[in-house]
């Protein structure tokens, strides 16, 4: 009872506008004077913020957001979309797939949702307006497609997942591609399928001569050999994620020079980003052990694990509520805070019920993605708002055929997981 109150508090505060870290660290706290455990405050907060931090693994996330961040200073992403515009050439809605594809290429070295949703919103937004796409598909296209980064590796919610879990880093990067794949798929078949129900807002594309295309591909294929690099070597074993992050990095470092954009404005800018980014990330990691060791003294997660194993409720049916449960945590939270908070709880209960820990792993950051573009919070629809100068109402209503798919996908995730597991067994 005390946890469950200890929850509600977390997220009044939450909706309150507290910080998500500051949140998590004051409901903790509280909860351990709450049960009379507040004489061993001193030290939890003496020991377990360097304890939580210092692990190993923990360095590929900052090497990821510095790669991303090198790659976006280099100027690739408009290139990869010209390609993927090129290649596409007169198909109605060609346009809208090349913003899909360049989606999915930048993912595969950004690993950053809400920069993959802003920079694809400058870039691809104005030019689908343009062409004559209805503004309202274009943005909330443009603000699903951001949400690739967070499936498609080097995932950074997939890295923190694994090491929070304690499954492979490398297997739950792989487990993502396919996945990732899948959802990018989803959205485009979805664009089609308003197609049905307004043809003229989705015009057809440009065509482009077979001249054009190479060009455009040649300009675009540093990123992809840059991606290959990555996820090649972690998926054949060649390297560790945080090694194969190391080399990501140097390789964005060299196509930044190459490219005349190494700045030491742009390195500064760039290194600032990293920065920021990872130590909100580790402040939450912080925040979260705090209030895991509330949860721990209550001992409510075995508790609630030995519950779930007296249900007659069948093994799917639960997975499902959980999933359900995650739609809605990720309308108020973001990944890194659902992740921290949840997973040390949950997934003991999922392998309770006989599911792989990887599969849940790309099945909860899935669900998490619904919430960057649905409202209340809905982070990346006011990140594209904000970018592309249109209003948040419409490309909320723009994203939400989209969400509709994702759904049904999640839906299929958890009807046959080896569509997730195929990859890595």
């Amino acid at each position: 009872m005390t946890a469950l109150a200890l929850a509600g508090l977390l997220i009044v505060l939450i909706l309150a506008g507290i910080p998500v870290t500051f949140a998590i660290m004051a409901a903790g706290l509280v909860g351990l004077v709450v049960i009379g455990r507040g004489n061993i405050i001193d030290g939890v907060m003496e020991t377990l913020p360097a304890a939580s931090v210092t692990s190993f693994t923990l360095t590929a996330i900052p090497l990821f957001i510095l790669m991303a961040q090198l790659v976006l200073l280099s100027g690739l992403l408009d290139s990869l979309f010209d390609a993927a515009r090129s290649v596409v050439g007169r198909v109605r809605g060609g346009t809208g797939m090349a913003a899909v594809g360049a989606g999915t290429a930048f993912a595969a070295v950004s690993g950053s949702s809400t920069a993959s949703a802003a920079t694809l919103a400058y870039t691809s937004t104005g030019k689908m307006i343009e062409e004559g796409y209805h503004p309202r598909t274009a943005s909330g296209m443009i603000a699903v497609v951001g949400t690739l980064a967070a499936m498609i590796p080097p995932s950074i919610a997939l890295v923190f997942y694994a090491i929070t879990a304690g499954t492979s880093v490398g297997d739950q990067l792989i487990a993502g591609f396919f996945p990732g794949l899948l959802v990018a798929l989803a959205i485009v078949l979805t664009m089609y399928v308003t197609i049905l129900r307004n043809v003229d807002s989705v015009p057809r594309g440009t065509a482009s001569t077979m001249s054009d295309k190479a060009v455009s591909i040649a300009k675009a294929s540093p990123i992809l050999i840059l991606f290959g690099a990555v996820v090649g070597s972690i998926y054949f074993g060649v390297a560790t994620p945080t090694e194969a992050a190391a080399v990501g990095c140097l390789a964005a470092f060299g196509l930044a020079i190459v490219y005349r954009r190494a700045t030491l404005e742009g390195l500064i800018g760039a290194v600032t980003g990293t920065v920021k980014s990872t130590a909100m990330i580790l402040a939450i990691i912080v925040s979260a052990h705090v209030f895991g060791h509330f949860i721990t003294e209550t001992r409510v997660a075995p508790a609630f694990a030995n519950w779930v194993e007296t249900l007659t409720i069948p093994a799917l049916g639960l997975v499902l509520v959980i999933g359900l449960f995650y739609v809605v945590l990720g309308f108020f939270m973001d990944q890194i805070a659902i992740i921290a908070l949840t997973v040390p709880i949950v997934v003991p209960i999922v392998e309770t019920l006989g599911y792989d820990p990887i599969w849940f792993g790309i099945l909860m950051v899935l669900l998490a993605e619904i919430g960057l573009v649905t409202p209340p919070l809905g982070l990346n629809v006011f990140v594209v708002s904000r970018s592309s100068g249109r209003p948040v109402e419409e490309v909320f209503r723009g994203a939400f055929p989209y969400v509709v798919a994702m759904l049904l996908l999640a839906v299929g995730f958890c009807i046959w997981p080896d569509i997730v597991l195929w990859v890595v067994q």
